[in-house]
This record gives C-alpha cells, sequence and structure tokens, in this order.
C-alpha cells in the first residue's frame, strides 16, 4: 500500500517546495517593489490654479508620496517660498504636485539695479569660458580682474592685476537671488559677468577690454586684503628668465596650505630654518 502511494507523496512534497519557491519569489517580488516607497513631502496645489495665475501661499500644500517618484523636478517644501509670487504656465488641479518646469524662469520684479549699492556701479564684462575660472565664478563670489595688454612703448604683452575684490553681482542673468531651479539647465551657462565697482573703475574697465583681453581669478571670500601697490608685471620675460615665477614659487609655497588626501596640512606654513613642505 505505501508503495502505492510514493508517488502521490513525491508529487504531494515536490507541490509544496513549488509553492514555497513561488511564495519566496512573490514576497521578494514585493519587498523590491516597496524598496524605496519611504513617503517623502512634496509640494502641491491646494486648489485648482488656471494658466497664468500668480501663485500665493494659500493655493499650496504639502503631501507625502514614495521617494522614489521624487525627482529634482519637484518642487520640496523647503523651497516654496521660491514659488510663491511666481506665475503659472499651465493650469493645474488641486492635489498636483508642483514642477519646476511649470513656472517662468525668472522673477518679473527682479532687477538688477536693486542689487547696486549707491554711489557704484554695476558694469558687464565679457567672461565665459577659462575667464572665469572654467565656468565656476557665481554671484556674490569675489574676484580680481587681470588684463593682459600689449604694452605701447616696447610692444611685447604683458599682464597686469587692474583690480582686487571685486563683487561678482551676476553672471548672465543669474544674480544671487534668483532660484537656479527655476533657469532651463541649457541657459545656466553665461558669456558675461556682472560687476559691482566704483564709476571711475567702470571707466578702466572699458578702456581695458578694448585695449585688451581680462581674466577672472577667483578669491576665498573672507581673503579680502588688497596689495596693488606692490604688484608686479607679468611680460614675456618673467616667462623665460624665471628668477620672478622662482621667487613667487617660494612665496606660494609658504603662504598657501598645502591640502593632502582631502585634508589641510596644519604644518603647511614652515619657518624659515626648514624647507618649504612639497605638495602632492
Amino acid at each position: 500500500m505505501l508503495k502505492g502511494k510514493t508517488p502521490l507523496i513525491v508529487a504531494a512534497i515536490l507541490g509544496l517546495l513549488a509553492f514555497v519557491v513561488s511564495w519566496s519569489a512573490i514576497k521578494k517580488r514585493e519587498a523590491d517593489v516597496r524598496k524605496g516607497w519611504n513617503l517623502v513631502p512634496v509640494v502641491v496645489t491646494a486648489v485648482d490654479i488656471s494658466e497664468g495665475t500668480v501663485v500665493t501661499i494659500d493655493m499650496i500644500s504639502q503631501r507625502s508620496i514614495p521617494e522614489q517618484f521624487v525627482t529634482s523636478s519637484i518642487v520640496k517644501p523647503d523651497s516654496a517660498p521660491y514659488i510663491v509670487g511666481q506665475k503659472v504656465l499651465v493650469p493645474l488641479q488641486a492635489g498636483d504636485p508642483l514642477l519646476w518646469s511649470q513656472f517662468e524662469t525668472t522673477k518679473a520684479a527682479e532687477r538688477l539695479s536693486s542689487k547696486v549699492q549707491k554711489k557704484a556701479r554695476a558694469i558687464t564684462i565679457q567672461a565665459g569660458g577659462t575667464a572665469s575660472v572654467g565656468g565656476w565664478v557665481r554671484p556674490n563670489d569675489h574676484v580680481d580682474l587681470i588684463g593682459t595688454f600689449k604694452d605701447p612703448s616696447t610692444g611685447e604683452q604683458v599682464a597686469v592685476t587692474l583690480m582686487q575684490n571685486v563683487i561678482v553681482l551676476a553672471t548672465g542673468k543669474i544674480t544671487g537671488t534668483t532660484n537656479i531651479n527655476l533657469i532651463p539647465e541649457g541657459e545656466r551657462n553665461y558669456a558675461n559677468v556682472s560687476l559691482l565697482v566704483l564709476p571711475d573703475e567702470a571707466e578702466i574697465l572699458v578702456l581695458a577690454q578694448d585695449l585688451g583681453a581680462l581674466t577672472m581669478s577667483l578669491r576665498n571670500e573672507d581673503d579680502i586684503e588688497q596689495g596693488l601697490e606692490d604688484r608686479g608685471r607679468a611680460t614675456i620675460n618673467t616667462l623665460l628668465s624665471g628668477e620672478r615665477t622662482k621667487m613667487l614659487q617660494q612665496k606660494r609655497l609658504t603662504t598657501i596650505q598645502v591640502i593632502r588626501g582631502g585634508t589641510t596640512n596644519s604644518e603647511a606654513h614652515p619657518t624659515p630654518e626648514g624647507p618649504p613642505p612639497t605638495a602632492h
């Protein structure tokens, strides 16, 4: 009798194993699907909003959605102040998550003149690519301006620091208060930079651009020392002789902290008796 039931027992065991395997696969699939479903808050519309409406604080609300559906295109609660006062480009229904692409790219009320201090002037120079430290110059940064010209007395090319610690007001159409999320990625690059200068300095920059090329060097925002009174001029002889570059190298090694492995070496300022540190 047992021999006759053996096939049935084997079939039952195989069926049970198949059920367990299938059940485990289903559970694993459910776990994979639910992975990343942590709820995170986003900004949504509290009421229906028609196209062209200026958003007010009472028109928006907050709702949590699965984290996997939240992208950089969606407005987060901490960015809500940026969209208040903005005009929507498309009609929205209550409960719709708000996207940056649904708003105008800039604040209509933003004016560069409001950022110019009294008795100062804003002036724009051509400064894209390498002239703006590879595009790393941003609004509110501090820069020095280096001019490259032909010396009228000798006919050779010279480079000289014209101005130090100049504040950048805008890069292209982007200012320090522009919400970068409202600017299409393709429009974030710039070919000119607007600077905050004195009226007499504006005259110098206009003439400098006409006579040669201007390049910016980026400063630490806490580094406000200026030393134009002892500035030197870089000429072709400076490059070929190497005397001044050697002196400046020693000065750089005793001025700039050496960074090793992402950390600053606290012994980067050598004493006169010790040898200069080696940068890695």
